[in-house]
């Protein structure tokens, strides 16, 4: 009688934090379920009922006490298993930008963090001097210790991207689906008008000297447009869906990453030199220097040489879940990866056998929970 009491007050145990286990769990089983690669022959009508009836069994194994018993496992087995338990430094310099949902954070090489305030994006200024952030119906500039330079109410302001050179700067971002283009001072704020409404897509500033922008149309036309002169360099003909644009370091490339499609044009002329039928991107990055792009597709991470868009990728890391971010060190030496469903940021190194710095707990260091990657920039002090 005893142990049959006993064996009931065992199985009546919870483990801790149980429950938010066993929905993760099951996000990861969802997202690999819906993530896997569709096969186009015909199968017999048996299999997708055995596939229900093996879900379900999962679900029911999950569910009772020895399922539940092994969530914590299962919670580990997601994410690198060596890594740090807090962002102790960077291992490059530079600084990180970050936005959770209690605001902007700017995180330094040696770890410390500094909130700016209650914003919902942010981008850096060139040389990170500058920090340009925005509510729902305002910009702000800051510098990066918070103090705050000037601020602009606009209605529904988003994607605020801050390009240029040292002393002569523009700010470009979307008031609903109007481009305008801004002063680094805060002069000078004009709708780009007559140029068609833009895509839910962050404008890109081109490097180097002048003040020419790319943007993506809601048709998926990009426009290289002149807001000093106000005048278009070219447009492209469409592709539908785009999601986002960006330039290589040296400002001869851009690059249109849609849903199912990587375009690729020279600056100087709207026909794509490459293209390459590619799905299921959530992020991509020029390298600081060369020809490289890291491209983060699902729940790996590739490098690709723009100089050959139809080449074969190099895979240089991959994990299970689904990643959300990635961006270059300064000196093009590391990769930063965020990972959700693991709640780790992942150092990738960008050569050789691509070394591992992995660091947990990334939720619990940002008040608001996992956040968004806005940009790794300059070393300090530069």
């Amino acid at each position: 009688m005893r142990t049959d009491r006993l064996r009931e007050r065992f199985a009546e145990l919870r483990a801790p934090d149980e429950e938010q286990a066993q929905e993760r769990s099951w996000r990861i089983v969802q997202a690999a379920f819906a993530e896997r690669d569709p096969i186009s022959r015909r199968r017999p009508m048996l299999r997708p009922a055995l596939a229900l009836v093996a879900l379900a069994a999962i679900g029911a194994a999950l569910a009772s006490p020895p399922g539940r018993a092994v969530l914590n496992s299962v919670r580990k087995a997601v994410g690198v298993e060596r890594s740090k338990p807090a962002l102790f430094s960077l291992p490059a310099q530079g600084r990180l930008l970050a936005t959770s949902s209690a605001g902007s954070w700017v995180i330094a090489d040696d770890g410390s963090k500094r909130l700016l305030g209650a914003f919902d994006e942010a981008s850096w200024s060139p040389f990170g001097h500058f920090v340009v952030a925005s509510r729902p119906n305002e910009l702000v500039a800051l510098t990066p210790d918070g103090t705050v330079r000037w601020k602009l109410a606009r209605p529904d302001v988003r994607f605020p991207r801050w390009g240029g050179t040292l002393t002569d700067t523009r700010i470009a971002y979307l008031s609903g689906s109007r481009l305008h283009v801004v002063a680094g001072d805060g002069t000078g704020d004009v709708d780009a008008g007559g140029l068609p409404a833009a895509a839910p897509v962050a404008p890109a500033w081109q490097p180097g000297p002048g003040h020419v922008l790319a943007y993506a149309t809601t048709s998926g036309r990009v426009y290289l447009y002149d807001p000093d002169a106000g005048s278009l360099r070219w447009r492209s003909a469409p592709y539908p869906h785009p999601r986002e644009l960006l330039w290589s370091a040296g400002g001869k490339r851009l690059l249109l990453v849609t849903r199912d499609k990587l375009v690729l044009f020279a600056a100087d002329q709207p026909k794509p030199i490459a293209v390459r039928f590619t799905r299921g991107v959530v992020d991509a990055a020029f390298a600081p220097r060369g020809s490289r792009i890291a491209l983060l597709r699902r729940n790996e991470l590739l490098l690709l040489d723009a100089d050959r868009l139809r080449g074969r990728p190099e895979r240089a890391f991959a994990g299970a879940g689904r990643f959300d971010a990635v961006a270059w060190s300064p000196n093009g030496r590391w990769l930063l990866v965020t990972w959700p469903d693991a709640d780790q940021w992942v150092f990738v190194g960008a050569a050789g056998r691509h070394r591992l710095d992995a660091v947990s707990n990334i939720s619990g260091q940002f008040e608001g929970g996992f956040p968004t990657l806005e940009g790794w920039c300059c070393a300090s002090g530069s």
